[in-house]
């Protein structure tokens, strides 16, 4: 179980927490990149998050844990303001991979991946309660 940690009196924030307590096992993944079992890669940002997202979730299920597990994302994406452009298309791919879970994260503006066609990469650290 997970303790969302929200400073009183700071505005609340939408769509990520500003920290989360946890205690079990911890798993952390590799930054994962927006492609399919192929190696392939949408044209969209919004399909890149999407197939980076459900990357993460099957990692995760390699160690028997599940979105709602999850306490910190990290997006690297090579452009913010594409970024904040699909925010809309982007939350709906969110939403389709893990729900209404929303942990801690961050976003980093990067000026390119290892993978050239990649326009995201995300690392994720969950922990499975005791």
């Amino acid at each position: 179980m997970s303790e969302i940690l929200q400073p009183p009196g700071w505005p609340r924030p939408k769509g990520y927490a500003n920290g989360i307590a946890a205690r079990g096992r911890l798993v952390f993944t590799a930054g994962q990149v927006g492609w399919d079992r192929e190696g392939n890669f949408p044209d969209t940002l919004a399909g890149q998050v999407e197939l980076a997202l459900e990357n993460v979730v099957a990692v995760l299920a390699e160690a028997k844990a599940a979105p709602e597990h999850l306490v910190r994302l990290t997006w690297f994406v090579t452009d913010r303001q594409a970024y904040l452009d699909a925010q809309s298309a982007i939350g709906t791919a969110y939403r389709r991979v893990l729900g209404k879970h929303y942990p801690a994260m961050s976003l980093v503006e990067v000026s390119a991946l290892v993978e050239s066609q990649a326009l995201v990469e995300i690392e994720a650290t969950a922990v499975i309660p005791d």
